[in-house]
Order: C-alpha cells, then structure tokens, then sequence
C-alpha cells in the first residue's frame, strides 16, 4: 500500500480530534474548570480543530458522581452550560465504555448537543460493542470503535474483528496503542490493515496513540501518512500516564491552511502551567517506557509516580516478574 500524500499537500480527508478532557481527565479525576473547558472550546474552534472530546459518559450507576468531576459523566446540561447549542462548525463527541455506560443517557440526536459517539472495548466485548454503536447510529449520531489494548489482540482475532465492525453502521474503526508499545514501523503494518477493512466496507480509519516511547506523534503521522483520517491529539500531549499526541505537534505539521497554532499557544501559556503547578502529572518518564517496551498496561506505572518512586531497575525487574 502507497503513502497517501505528502509532507507538503492537504488532505481534506484529516479530521483533528481533542481528546483533552477525556483523556486528560484521567489526571486530574476530571476536575477541569468550567473556565478552563470553554476557553479549550473556544481555542479548538480558532485553531480549526474538528472534534472536541466533552468526557467520558460513564454510568451514575456504577460511578458515583461525588467521586469524580462532571467531565467523567458529560451530561447534556453540563455540555450545554459551557457552550450553549454550538453553533459552531467543530462537532462534539463523548465516549461510552462498553459495560460502563448506560444507553438511557444518550437522548436522539435531534436533541442533543453532541454530533458523535466513541465506543470503546476490549476485543471480548466487540459484539456488546457492536450492539451499542447500532443503537447510537439508531439514534442519530455519528459512531466510532475504539478497540483498545489491540497489541495484544491476536492477528485473526483482529481481522474477525475488523471484517464485523466493517459490516457494522460504525462510521470510524479507530487504531488504539493503549500501552505506547507501538513503533512507527508496527503502526504502519497495523494501519494497512485497518484501511484494507475499511476500503472494503467504506469506513473510515482513526488513530490513538499514546507516549510511553515518546512516539504518539511520530506513529500517528505514520498512520496518517496510510490512510488513518481521524487523528487524535490531547493539548500539550495531557492524558493517561505518559499522555497522548500532542496537538500543538499535529497543527504544527498539517499543512491545511484550515488550522491554527496561534491560539493553540495562547492557550497552553494560560493554563497548563497552573495545572502542573498544582501536581498534575502526565508525561513521558522512565517507568512508562518500562510498561511501554514490556507491553504492559500503564496502570503500575501510574501508581509507581504517585508514591514518587525514582527506583526505575528495581520497577523493571518487578514487571518482567509480571
């Protein structure tokens, strides 16, 4: 399979995804300021962004909402106190984890703020998973399947999975590096297979990485370059553990005049700086290139920060143990 483009030309088919609030509130239990979330809406639509990620919208059955901040639930009225009906061009999304969400809080699309919905599973979930993007595409909205922790899905396993998602109403089959274990040339070999499914059945393909290597750029414009369309990016890389892709690197190098930088940086000037100065942490540190290069979910890694841990050999021989 060719390259699709160049490093010089624009391709209209590039869809900018703001993962910032649902990833990124992984790292501070979801507790962002309502100021802080409208200026990001604010800033995404200056900057040409295309999808803005509210939040998670877990289940108030399973979480209880004392515990964890608005951005974890993303309701309707929350959403529509921050930015109003969104007049905007740029759609809105949430994520819906399968066996943790409820369908009775997605109202028909006619009535909502939100344009689409991210469903996310494990690969024993997909049929659960597919039942409920039917659901939502019942409803009216715009769907993708996030298959997370795939590198360690077996490769017929994967392919059963694409060739039943392709026969799905899924709009968007997004590749996702859950532990940062991908390098650019596994990204490639996997994206290929990704678009083969989705050529065929006239899908589209997405990608999330995340830094354990500190690769999320280099494998997400390695994605792009065949054919993934739907690249996600978190502000100043803030997700889970060792973070995302950072947008200020993807408007950096898309080369549609669409995007901008500028207020992109006025932004990160504002208020990244108060979030790490009141402890949040997220980034590229030795103990996630640990879980990274073992292909290990980041989960130790993150309590290993927390208890401010510096002892990275003894951390390393405790997961090859694992």
């Amino acid at each position: 399979m060719a390259r699709v483009g160049n490093l010089m030309s624009v391709r209209n088919d590039v869809k900018v995804f703001d993962a910032t609030l649902r990833d990124g509130g992984l790292c501070n239990n979801f507790e962002f300021t309502d100021e802080f979330v409208r200026e990001l809406y604010w800033t995404n639509i200056k900057c040409g962004v295309d999808y803005m990620e509210m939040g998670y919208r877990a289940s108030k059955k399973l979480f209880n909402p004392e515990e964890y901040g608005k951005w974890k639930f993303s309701s309707e009225e929350d959403i529509r106190a921050i930015i109003g009906e969104n007049s905007s061009s740029m759609k809105l999304a949430v994520m819906a984890d399968v066996g943790r969400c409820d369908l009775e809080d997605f109202l028909p699309k006619s009535e909502s703020v939100i344009d689409m919905v991210r469903v996310a599973c494990y690969i024993h979930q997909l049929p659960a998973a597919i039942e409920l993007v039917e659901k939502l595409h019942n409803l009216g909205y715009e769907t993708s399947c996030n298959i997370m922790a795939v590198s360690q899905v077996n490769e017929n396993d994967l392919k059963n999975a694409l060739d039943m998602l392709g026969q799905s109403s899924v709009d968007v089959i997004y590749l996702v590096d859950s532990f940062g274990y991908f390098y650019p040339e596994s990204s490639a070999a996997l994206v290929k297979l990704y678009v083969e499914y989705a050529e065929k059945y006239n899908k589209k393909v997405g990608f999330h990485g995340h830094n354990n290597q500190n690769l999320a750029f280099g494998n997400t414009i390695e994605t792009l370059s065949y054919g993934a369309s739907y690249v996600d990016a978190t502000v100043s890389g803030m997700g889970r553990g060792a973070g995302n892709c950072a947008m200020e690197l993807m408007l950096g190098f898309l080369k549609n005049p669409k995007y901008n930088l500028f207020p992109l940086l006025k932004f990160i000037e504002n208020y990244i700086p108060p979030l790490k100065e009141a402890g949040v942490k997220w980034g590229f540190d030795i103990q996630y290139m640990i879980t990274g290069i073992t292909n290990s979910h980041p989960k130790d890694a993150i309590r290993f920060t927390n208890e401010g841990r510096t002892d990275y050999s003894d951390f390393y021989r405790d997961i090859l143990d694992l």
